[in-house]
């Protein structure tokens, strides 16, 4: 669903959030999963390239303070990293890009006309993307992918649509 392009740096955290220089294993139980792309070259070539949980949460709220405690270890130099939030069955809840001690969050589409017309411009934007590439224009091709992918951040899934809005004007 994302096809984000931004080159995500090597982090030196390990998968977990850390409590007092100790990694915390992410537990299956919890319904929330704070999730991070997995943008290799060869993960984008096998077709492995799937989120990679970087820890699980009991809130929504929790989720999102553990997103901005991720975004608060990345260098001011660091690429911004594209993460999301999945409830237990794998349906998106939120998603955003975290860079230097911040977290920008996507609004949720209100209903399924906004949805439609986001994918709509998504795709387009794309299409833009194939003809840049065509062109020869890598760096515009990559600022077109990642519009589009901060668009399809917004298709967050119709159970979660109202209660994900109102997460983000709680946290505003």
């Amino acid at each position: 669903m994302f096809d984000l392009h931004l080159p995500l740096q090597p982090s030196p955290r390990p998968m977990g959030l850390v409590s007092n220089g100790a990694t915390v294993a992410p537990d299956p139980s919890l319904p929330i999963a704070l999730t991070r792309m997995h943008r290799t070259p060869a993960a984008l070539m096998s077709g492995t390239a799937a989120p990679v949980v970087v820890e699980r949460f009991a809130t929504l709220a929790d989720a999102m303070q553990g997103a901005f405690e991720l975004a608060e270890d990345n260098g001011p130099d660091a690429a911004p990293q594209f993460l999301a939030v999945l409830d237990c069955d794998q349906r998106l809840v939120l998603a955003g890009a975290a860079s230097y001690g911040a977290v920008a969050w996507c609004h949720p589409v209100a209903n399924a006309l906004e949805a439609r017309a986001v994918v709509t411009e998504a795709v387009q934007l794309r299409a833009q993307a194939g003809r840049a590439i065509d062109w020869h224009e890598p760096e515009l091709a990559q600022r077109l992918r990642h519009r589009a992918d901060l668009l399809d951040a917004r298709l967050v899934d119709p159970l979660w649509r109202a209660f994900a809005a109102r997460a983000l004007q709680i946290a505003a």
